[in-house]
C-alpha cells in the first residue's frame, strides 16, 4: 500500500510539472497585449545612419530619449491594449490589404509638433510615403469595424528617432533639426506588413512579431 501511494504522489507531481508550463502560457494569453502594425527596418545601412543622427542629436545637449535601434520601425496604426481574441481578427485585416513590397526614401529629420515646440524628433519619408498612407487607408475601416477608435493625429509617415523630455538646451536642438532637413538616410524595402507586439522591461519596450502579410513581387 506504502508503495502504491508512493507511486501515485510521482505520479500526480510529473503530471504537474509536466503541464504547469502549458497551463502558465494558456493563463499569460489571457491578458491583453500591447500591439501595433508596422513595417520593421531591415536595411543595416539606414539603421547605421539613424544611429549617428540619434548620437548627433544628444551631442546638441538636448534631454533626449532616444529610440533603441532595434526598435525603430515605420507604423502604420498604433493598437494600444488588444486582447488575444482580437489578434486574429486583426490579421484577417491585414491579409485583405493589398500591396507588393516596394522602397521608402527615409529623408529629413523633423519634429512633432514642430521645430520650435519639439516633443519627437523624426526621420521623414519622401519615395513610397503615398504607398504607405494606402496601406493605412485600406487597413482604417477594418479596425473600426472592431471597435478601435480613429487615430486623432491622423497618419504621418516618419520613423521615431527620439522623445524630448525637457526645454533643456532647445534652441541647439531646434537649430541642428532645421540643418538637417533633408538629411539622406537611404531607402528601405517595405516588404512585409507585421503585427506586432511591445512588452515593457525596465531595459525598454522589446518588440516581437505576432503575425504578419508577405506578399510576393
Amino acid at each position: 500500500m506504502c508503495q502504491l501511494l508512493t507511486d501515485s504522489f510521482f505520479t500526480l507531481k510529473a503530471f504537474i510539472t509536466e503541464n504547469s508550463a502549458e497551463t502558465l502560457g494558456r493563463v499569460g494569453m489571457s491578458e491583453p497585449i500591447r500591439g501595433f502594425v508596422a513595417f520593421d527596418i531591415d536595411s543595416e545601412s539606414v539603421l547605421k545612419r539613424l544611429t549617428e543622427v540619434q548620437a548627433m542629436l544628444v551631442g546638441t545637449g538636448a534631454d533626449l530619449k532616444t529610440v533603441e535601434p532595434r526598435n525603430i520601425h515605420m507604423t502604420i496604426r498604433f493598437l494600444g491594449n488588444v486582447t488575444p481574441g482580437t489578434v486574429e481578427k486583426i490579421f484577417e485585416g491585414m491579409k485583405k490589404v493589398q500591396f507588393v513590397p516596394f522602397d521608402v526614401q527615409i529623408l529629413g529629420v523633423g519634429a512633432f509638433p514642430d521645430v520650435r515646440y519639439p516633443r519627437v524628433v523624426w526621420a521623414g519619408m519622401a519615395e513610397g510615403a503615398d504607398k504607405l498612407r494606402g496601406i493605412f487607408g485600406q487597413l482604417e475601416p477594418h479596425l473600426l469595424s472592431l471597435g478601435f477608435a480613429p487615430d486623432p493625429k491622423g497618419f504621418s509617415p516618419h520613423l521615431t528617432l527620439a522623445r524630448v523630455r525637457s526645454g533643456r538646451n532647445k534652441a541647439e536642438l531646434a537649430k541642428f533639426i532645421s540643418e538637417n532637413a533633408n538629411y539622406e538616410f537611404g531607402i528601405v524595402r517595405a516588404a512585409c506588413l507585421r503585427l506586432k507586439k511591445s512588452d515593457l522591461t525596465p531595459k525598454g519596450p522589446i518588440y516581437s512579431t505576432l503575425e504578419e502579410v508577405c506578399p510576393q513581387g
